[in-house]
Protein backbone atom coordinates (compact mmCIF):
# COMPACT_ATOMS: atom_id res chain seq x y z
CA UNK A 1 0.00 0.00 0.00
CA UNK A 2 1.25 3.28 -1.07
CA UNK A 3 1.23 5.93 2.25
CA UNK A 4 1.02 9.63 1.03
CA UNK A 5 1.93 12.24 3.77
CA UNK A 6 -0.28 15.44 3.33
CA UNK A 7 1.71 18.48 4.98
CA UNK A 8 1.62 22.13 4.51
CA UNK A 9 1.76 25.04 7.35
CA UNK A 10 -0.88 25.83 9.41
CA UNK A 11 -4.47 27.49 7.76
CA UNK A 12 -2.68 26.05 4.59
CA UNK A 13 -5.94 23.52 3.69
CA UNK A 14 -4.31 20.41 4.08
CA UNK A 15 -7.63 19.46 6.44
CA UNK A 16 -9.44 20.55 3.90
CA UNK A 17 -7.60 18.68 1.21
CA UNK A 18 -8.02 15.28 3.46
CA UNK A 19 -11.71 16.02 4.44
CA UNK A 20 -12.03 15.68 0.47
CA UNK A 21 -9.84 12.59 0.05
CA UNK A 22 -12.35 11.23 2.96
CA UNK A 23 -15.13 12.19 0.93
CA UNK A 24 -13.73 10.20 -2.12
CA UNK A 25 -13.35 7.47 0.01
CA UNK A 26 -9.60 7.41 0.67
CA UNK A 27 -8.73 6.47 4.58
CA UNK A 28 -6.84 9.57 6.20
CA UNK A 29 -4.73 9.07 9.64
CA UNK A 30 -5.18 12.26 11.52
CA UNK A 31 -2.01 12.83 13.60
CA UNK A 32 -3.40 15.43 15.54
CA UNK A 33 -6.36 14.01 16.46
CA UNK A 34 -4.95 10.69 16.69
CA UNK A 35 -2.26 11.57 18.89
CA UNK A 36 -5.16 13.76 21.19
CA UNK A 37 -7.13 10.19 21.30
CA UNK A 38 -3.87 8.93 22.49
CA UNK A 39 -3.48 11.46 25.66
CA UNK A 40 -7.46 10.35 26.63
CA UNK A 41 -6.36 7.03 25.91
CA UNK A 42 -3.07 6.17 27.90
CA UNK A 43 -2.91 8.50 30.98
CA UNK A 44 0.94 8.10 31.37
CA UNK A 45 1.30 9.47 27.87
CA UNK A 46 0.34 12.58 28.90
CA UNK A 47 1.97 12.70 31.95
CA UNK A 48 5.08 12.10 30.30
CA UNK A 49 4.03 15.41 28.15
CA UNK A 50 3.83 17.23 31.10
CA UNK A 51 7.44 16.19 32.34
CA UNK A 52 8.87 16.99 28.90
CA UNK A 53 6.97 20.50 28.68
CA UNK A 54 7.30 21.31 32.27
CA UNK A 55 3.69 22.81 31.95
CA UNK A 56 0.04 20.94 33.04
CA UNK A 57 -1.40 19.37 30.03
CA UNK A 58 -3.73 22.48 29.71
CA UNK A 59 -1.21 24.79 29.30
CA UNK A 60 0.58 23.07 26.25
CA UNK A 61 -0.32 25.90 23.93
CA UNK A 62 2.68 28.01 25.72
CA UNK A 63 5.01 26.01 24.54
CA UNK A 64 4.87 26.08 20.83
CA UNK A 65 7.65 29.39 20.67
CA UNK A 66 10.06 27.16 22.68
CA UNK A 67 11.89 24.81 20.56
CA UNK A 68 13.44 23.13 23.20
CA UNK A 69 10.18 22.63 24.93
CA UNK A 70 8.30 21.26 21.35
CA UNK A 71 11.33 19.07 20.68
CA UNK A 72 10.82 17.20 24.34
CA UNK A 73 7.30 16.71 23.88
CA UNK A 74 7.92 15.62 20.21
CA UNK A 75 10.17 13.09 21.81
CA UNK A 76 7.31 11.59 23.80
CA UNK A 77 4.69 12.33 21.56
CA UNK A 78 6.31 10.79 18.46
CA UNK A 79 7.10 7.03 18.89
CA UNK A 80 2.70 6.85 20.34
CA UNK A 81 1.92 7.97 17.46
CA UNK A 82 4.13 6.23 15.06
CA UNK A 83 3.08 2.54 16.20
CA UNK A 84 -0.61 4.27 16.46
CA UNK A 85 -0.15 4.78 12.81
CA UNK A 86 1.43 1.20 11.81
CA UNK A 87 -1.47 -0.45 13.71
CA UNK A 88 -3.97 1.39 11.61
CA UNK A 89 -2.46 0.77 8.35
CA UNK A 90 -2.22 -2.59 9.05
CA UNK A 91 -5.88 -2.49 10.00
CA UNK A 92 -6.89 -1.50 6.24
CA UNK A 93 -8.26 -4.03 3.94
CA UNK A 94 -5.77 -6.14 2.02
CA UNK A 95 -7.19 -4.59 -1.20
CA UNK A 96 -6.20 -1.25 0.04
CA UNK A 97 -4.03 0.64 -2.63
CA UNK A 98 -3.63 4.15 -1.26
CA UNK A 99 -3.88 5.85 2.07
CA UNK A 100 -3.22 9.13 3.80
CA UNK A 101 -1.51 11.06 6.48
CA UNK A 102 -2.24 14.29 7.51
CA UNK A 103 0.30 16.13 9.96
CA UNK A 104 2.23 19.87 9.55
CA UNK A 105 5.75 18.61 11.12
CA UNK A 106 5.79 15.02 10.25
CA UNK A 107 8.32 15.64 6.83
CA UNK A 108 10.64 17.79 9.25
CA UNK A 109 10.98 14.25 11.45
CA UNK A 110 13.13 11.92 10.73
CA UNK A 111 11.65 9.37 13.12
CA UNK A 112 8.12 9.57 11.09
CA UNK A 113 10.07 9.23 7.73
CA UNK A 114 9.77 5.42 7.04
CA UNK A 115 5.39 5.88 7.29
CA UNK A 116 5.06 7.35 4.11
CA UNK A 117 6.20 7.01 0.82
CA UNK A 118 5.40 10.35 -0.74
CA UNK A 119 4.67 13.48 0.48
CA UNK A 120 2.10 16.19 -0.77
CA UNK A 121 2.46 19.62 0.35
CA UNK A 122 -0.85 22.01 0.18
CA UNK A 123 1.07 25.33 0.22
CA UNK A 124 -0.66 28.68 0.52
CA UNK A 125 1.08 32.53 1.17
CA UNK A 126 1.63 33.15 4.98
CA UNK A 127 -0.40 36.09 4.79
CA UNK A 128 -3.83 34.18 3.63
CA UNK A 129 -2.74 31.33 6.14
CA UNK A 130 -2.56 34.14 9.15
CA UNK A 131 -5.81 35.61 7.55
CA UNK A 132 -7.54 32.59 7.69
CA UNK A 133 -6.81 31.52 11.19
CA UNK A 134 -6.21 34.70 14.07
CA UNK A 135 -3.59 34.07 16.82
CA UNK A 136 -1.38 31.22 14.74
CA UNK A 137 1.95 33.07 14.68
CA UNK A 138 3.91 31.28 16.94
CA UNK A 139 2.94 28.23 15.24
CA UNK A 140 3.45 29.01 12.09
CA UNK A 141 6.87 30.41 12.84
CA UNK A 142 8.01 27.44 13.79
CA UNK A 143 7.01 25.80 10.59
CA UNK A 144 9.22 26.02 7.15
CA UNK A 145 6.50 23.96 4.70
CA UNK A 146 8.65 26.04 1.88
CA UNK A 147 11.71 23.76 2.71
CA UNK A 148 9.51 20.67 2.26
CA UNK A 149 10.97 18.14 -0.88
CA UNK A 150 7.79 17.29 -1.61
CA UNK A 151 6.80 15.38 -4.64
CA UNK A 152 3.55 17.07 -4.99
CA UNK A 153 2.36 20.47 -4.56
CA UNK A 154 -1.35 21.66 -4.47
CA UNK A 155 -0.97 25.41 -4.23
CA UNK A 156 -4.28 26.46 -2.16
CA UNK A 157 -4.26 30.08 -3.39
CA UNK A 158 -8.43 30.30 -4.14
CA UNK A 159 -11.47 28.89 -2.93
CA UNK A 160 -12.76 25.52 -1.65
CA UNK A 161 -14.29 23.85 -4.94
CA UNK A 162 -11.07 25.33 -6.52
CA UNK A 163 -8.96 23.03 -3.97
CA UNK A 164 -11.24 20.21 -4.39
CA UNK A 165 -10.45 20.09 -8.60
CA UNK A 166 -6.83 20.02 -7.19
CA UNK A 167 -6.94 17.48 -5.10
CA UNK A 168 -8.96 15.61 -7.97
CA UNK A 169 -6.33 16.71 -10.37
CA UNK A 170 -3.81 15.01 -7.93
CA UNK A 171 -5.21 11.88 -7.90
CA UNK A 172 -4.99 11.11 -11.18
CA UNK A 173 -1.25 11.21 -11.28
CA UNK A 174 -0.56 9.52 -8.20
CA UNK A 175 -3.17 6.34 -9.72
Amino acid sequence: MKTVLVTGGIASGKSEVCSHLKALGYPVYDCDSRAKALYASYPDLKRKVEEAAGLPFERLKEIFSDAPKVAAVEAVVHPAVSQDFISWRNSLPANCTLAFMESAIAAEKPLLRPLYDSILLVSAPLKTRLSRRAGIEDRAALQHPEDIKADYIIENDSDLGTLRAKTEEFLKTIL
